[in-house]
This record gives structure tokens, sequence and C-alpha cells, in this order.
């Protein structure tokens, strides 16, 4: 039954002056993709429904407020307890306190119940009181900032939609529980049929108990175009796609309000036809992706193993089987884009990955020559990646290696776990492009350009979408251009590298304004900032998910090898690259890619991944050029060799791996 009629009294948009009236009604309800399609006018997608661990209460907080950050940066990862207290015709959430301190508390400026407090009249919710025991989270929606629900209306499952109905009268926005089963499918038909045309009908899945809830099936009713489409909106840049925090702004501009600068999200949009394959394709491939990423590598690892292995009884078959290898890792983002395309399944998808790397890797060694073959993987992968982007067809996001949206933190672009790994294997293929290397103007210039054209594939809205990405590969480059170049290092040198991401930052700044109208990445998270209290949230932000990242599973010994493999690097570099007798070119790259690495992990909200990936994809390269001819005079150990010295002399090489030694000086 309805529980506290109210009186007669002018509906809500006219008392505000909104002219045509509109309302807006969000529903949740256990339905799967399947039983969304087939109701009439409904456009469907994939909602994101939190960063981090899910839980029914915090999504719909992030509704409430427009916003959300990562689980790991609140006080308390779950919200405390709340529950639906019932006031005559009205309602107060019990434990609203409790989460709205938590809320305050958090890196980031949070107001749970902005969307409510924003409504003139404020929101409504229906629920079912059948249903023992109950919090009713979903109704944490329709709270304003004090906790107050301005209309509240329980009773049975057979007068849900009835009740819906009268508070939409009423309410500008509604909020209701459907149940499961075939009732709910009946009451959502019945909500959809009955929908005014100035009615905005939004359906979020309820997740049941078999999966996280990370990624659930949305559908709305009520946007220009019509129904039956994809759905999207800025915050995802892709197709099919949405996050939690774009309901507020959605049902905000629908009715005609304003949205609060504290909303993050982006009005939510039809984007295309729907193909509903299409669309249960991809969130069966987001589910997986992350279970699938270490043990693809570790088939990759088992792979090159069993190639060295193998080689080993052949002459020189051991430093073939090392330069294959290295390169096969190389081409690892290229063959994780094939199988992207392919969604096999996790063991095929394993093999596949290894088979490709290594059959890439063996290609590559034999027609690029030594130590040149970098230059492969890294104009490849370049191409694929800005073709993807710019093409739409979404590969990236579903590799093993892309941004991986299912954990909320990043839904386009290139992902952390590539970034470092790209200016690693950029600077490989630029030193391998330079050898021999001179230091001169010349060589200055090449990794200069080098690093500004990875720094707009990286940077760009519409292509890597990373503002991290511009300020690591700017300084790595930077300190490479500076090695290369001619002359002593100087302190107006030093502050060149110093100031280099800065001058990335900028021009990052002028191309996401002028190809992203100002939607970019980089305008929501810098641009945007309206005080210095919100930059001061950002950085906390990052280096509070940095720290958690640092404190995650086997990232701890894994940071810990990756310093010591670098110590050991820098300590003893003349042996690290007597392969190359010391190249300048070479030099000036493992530099440059450890800096990329180090200066990643102080400003990406991965922290350490970025240097692990960085030492990790530099000790592949360094395999690789321990893998080819070794020099053998004194001279050329001391990295003496002069320009053209090793085309004109073969002679003085030996033709034989010799891995683990220096060689016998002449």
């Amino acid at each position: 039954m309805c529980v506290g009629a109210l009186g007669a009294q002018p509906p809500p948009a006219q008392a505000a002056g909104i002219s045509p009236p509109r309302s807006a009604l969000l529903v949740f309800i256990p339905a799967g993709e399947s039983r969304l399609a087939g109701v009439s006018g409904l456009s469907v997608g994939i909602m994101s429904a939190g960063q981090g661990r899910y839980s029914q209460a915090q999504l719909a907080l992030d509704i409430s407020q427009g916003a959300r950050v990562a689980t790991s940066a609140y006080t308390h990862p779950t919200p405390p307890p709340t529950t639906l207290l019932q006031l005559g015709s009205s309602g107060l959430i019990e434990g609203w306190r409790a989460a709205r301190r938590r809320a305050e508390e958090a890196p980031q400026l949070l107001r749970p119940g902005l969307l409510a407090g924003e409504i003139p009249g404020e929101a409504g919710y229906a629920g079912i009181s059948e249903s023992a025991g109950t919090a009713y989270r979903d109704s944490l929606v329709a709270a304003d900032r004090s906790g107050h629900i301005a209309a509240v209306s329980l009773g049975s499952v057979g007068t849900l939609t009835s009740r819906v109905e009268e508070l939409a009268r009423r309410k500008l926005l509604v909020v209701a529980d459907l149940p499961g089963g075939g009732e709910g499918e009946a009451d959502l038909h019945a909500l959809s049929a009955a929908r005014a045309p100035g009615e905005l009908l939004i359906v979020v899945q309820r997740p049941g108990a078999r999966h996280g809830g990370e990624l659930l099936w949305t559908a709305i009713a009520g946007l220009a175009g019509g129904g039956g489409r994809g759905l999207s909106s800025q915050s995802t840049n892709e197709r099919g796609l949405i996050a939690s925090f774009d309901v507020a702004p959605t049902i905000l501009q629908h009715l005609g309000l304003r949205v609060p600068a504290d909303v993050r999200g982006r009005s939510i949009v039809n984007d295309g036809p729907l193909h509903s394959a299409s669309l249960r394709s991809l969130m069966a491939r987001l589910r997986v992706i992350a279970g699938r990423r270490l043990k693809a590598l570790g088939f990759l690892l088992v792979a090159w193993l069993l190639l060295v292995a193998l080689a080993a009884t052949r002459p020189r078959g051991r430093a073939w089987a090392m330069r294959s290898g290295a390169l096969g890792v190389l081409w690892a983002p290229v063959a994780t884009l094939i199988t992207a395309a392919l969604e096999p399944s996790a063991a095929v998808e394993c093999a596949t990955i290894a088979v490709l790397c290594m059959g890439l890797g063996a290609l590559t060694d034999t027609l690029v020559p030594w130590p040149r073959a970098a230059l492969a993987p890294a104009i490849v992968t370049l191409i694929a990646i800005v073709v993807d982007a710019l093409a739409g067809t979404q590969l990236l996001m579903r590799s093993l290696l892309g941004p991986d949206p299912a954990l909320g933190d990043r839904f386009y672009g290139i992902g952390n776990e590539l970034k470092s790994g790209l200016a690693v294997l950029v600077l490989a293929a630029v030193a391998g492009a330079l050898y021999p290397a001179v230091r001169g103007a010349r060589a200055a210039v090449v990794v200069a350009i080098a690093g500004g054209v990875l720094a707009v594939v990286e940077g760009s809205a519409r292509i890597g979408a990373g503002v991290g990405g511009v300020i690591l590969v700017c300084f790595g480059f930077a300190v490479s251009t500076l090695m290369l170049a001619p002359g002593a290092l100087t302190r107006r040198r030093a502050l060149i590298v110093l100031i280099s991401p800065v001058v990335g930052l900028v021009a990052l700044a002028a191309i996401d304004l002028a190809t992203a109208h100002g939607g970019g990445h980089f305008t929501g998270s810098v641009l945007d900032a309206r005080s210095p209290s919100d930059v001061r949230d950002i950085i906390v932000r990052r280096y509070g998910a940095a720290w958690d990242e640092l404190r995650d599973e086997a990232m701890p010994v894994a940071t810990a090898l990756a310093l010591i493999a670098a110590a050991l690097g820098v300590r003893r570099r003349a042996l690290l690259l007597s392969p190359v007798v010391s190249d300048p070119g070479w030099l000036a790259a493992f530099a440059g890619g450890l800096a990329a690495g180090v200066v990643g992990t102080l400003v990406e909200d991965s922290g350490p991944v970025l240097l692990v990936v960085a030492v990790f994809t530099l000790g592949c390269v360094g395999c690789y050029l321990w893998g080819g001819p070794r020099p053998t005079t004194h001279r050329q150990h001391q990295g003496m060799a002069r320009p053209g010295e090793l085309a004109r002399a073969p002679g003085r090489y030996s033709s034989s791996p010799g891995i683990g030694s220096i060689g016998s000086s002449s």
C-alpha cells in the first residue's frame, strides 16, 4: 500500500518554472542485458559501477554525489551500515552522518546527496516492504545532503508500479527497487510503456552474488535520438561504456537544472545503433582481462626459456634464442591486440600470445640486423595503437595490456602498464637506428623528435590520454637528448630537463583543447581544478593509490627486484653495454628509459608498476644486446670506436655470442 499520501499540489516542474515539464525515474532491477534489450525504447550499455571493489551502497553513494574515488582511497574502504527509516510520508537514512563523514575524509571533494539536493522538491523512493531485513540501500540515491528523503512509498510488489507513477506526479526524480524474476520484468515493461514523452527512464542492473558487480548492465529511455541504441559518455569515451557518476549529470541536464561543479561525471548520450551481441562480447571480455594478465606473462616467459633450452644444443643457438626471445617480449603489445580481436579462451589466448611473440621475435631477428631490430616492434606498436584509437576499434581497451575499464580507473587511452614500457621501446629503437652513434646535434635532434611523437601518442586525448605519460616521456627523452647533445653538462641544461615535462603539459593542454574540445583526460583531471585544494586532492589521491599499489600482493617483491636491477645496471653500465662498446646512443637510451620509469612512478597513480615495467623492458633490451656479436679489441671495449669503424672492420669482432664474457682483448 502507499504510505502517507500527500495533498494535491502543483508539480515541482511547474513551480520551478521549467518548460516543458520533465521528470526522471531511476530503477534498479536484478536483470541482465537480455531482459533490458527486450524492452522497447531502451538504449543499452555497460556501466562501470565502481572504482575498486564493488558494493551496492557505494554505487548508490557515487550516483548521489556524481563523483567517485577508489575505495582504497577512503579511510574505511567499506561504506558504513545504512538503512531507511520511514517517517510518515518521508524518510531518513540512518548512518548517513557516518557516510558523509567518510566522504569528507576522502582525497577529493565528495558530496553524498548532491543529486537530490539540487532538485526542486527533492526526490522520492518506492520500495517493497515485504523484503524482510532489507536496508533499502538503493534509497541512498534519493537522499539529500542531510540524508532526508522527501517522499517514501513502501508497499507490496503488486502495487509497486502504481506507487511509482503516483510519486512521479509529485516529484521530478523517483528512485525505485524492482523485484527479480518475471514480476520485475513485467514491472519494467509497464513502466516503459507508461513513460511520458518528457520522462527519463534509467534502469540499472542490481548484480547477483556470483560476480563482483564492477560492470553492470544499464538501459535508458528518453535520451535524444530515441531508443534502441548504444550508450556512451565523455567520461569513458568508449562506445557502449558509461560510468556510475554519469547518472547524476544526465538526470540534472534532462531536468534542465544546473550541474554543480562538484559533479565529475558527464551526461550519457546515445552512440550509434545497438548491437547486443557486441555488447555481450565486450562485457565478457572486460571481465576476464585482469585475471589473464599475469598468466599470459608467465606463458610468454616460459616460452622464452623453452626457446633458449631447445636452441642451446646448436652452435650460437643460445645467442639467437636470447635475441629472438627478447624481441618477442617487445612484440607483446601487438600480440595482445591480435588476441583482443580474436577473444579466445584463457588457455588459447596465453598460448597464442606466446607463439606470436616468439615467432615475431625470430622473424624480426632474421630480417633486421643487430642491434636495430627494436625498430620493428616500436614502429608497428605505435601505428597499431594510433590506428585503433582513431578508428574506434577498441582493441587496446580489450587487450591484456589495455587500461582495463573493469577496474574503473581508466576507460580509454594507454594504461599505466604500457606507458613506461613504450618509452623504453622507442628509446631502444632510436638507439638502434643511430648505432653507431656520435654525440652531436644530429643525434640529439633525432631523440627529441622521437620523444615529441611519443608524447603526442601517449598524451593526446584522442589516442593515449595520459597526463603522466607525457611527463615521463618528456623527462626520459630530455635526459637522453642531453646525454647525446655536444658539450658538457651545465646548470642550464639540467634546468631544461627539469622543465621539459612542464613544456610537454602546456603542449598537451593546447592539443587537448583543440582536438577534444576540452573534453579530454587532461582537461578533466587538471584544467578543471577550481582551487589549490582541488590540485591537492588530485595529488593526494594519486599518491594514495600508488602506495596501495606498492602494498598489493607481489608488488613489494617486484619493486625491490626492480630497484636492485636498476642499481646494478647503473653501477655496471660498462659491462651492461659492452656488446655495443658503450655506444653513447645506447647509453642515453638506457638512462632515459630508467628515468622515465622513475618519474612515472612519482607521477602516476599506479606508482611502482611504471618502474617495474620500465626495468623489465630494459632487461629485455639488454638480453637482446647480449645476444649479438661481441667486441674483441681493448680499444673497442673501452668505447673508443670511431663512427663507421664497426662496418669497416668486421674481422675485429667475434662471431660467437660470448655470453657471460667480455671477450679477449688484443
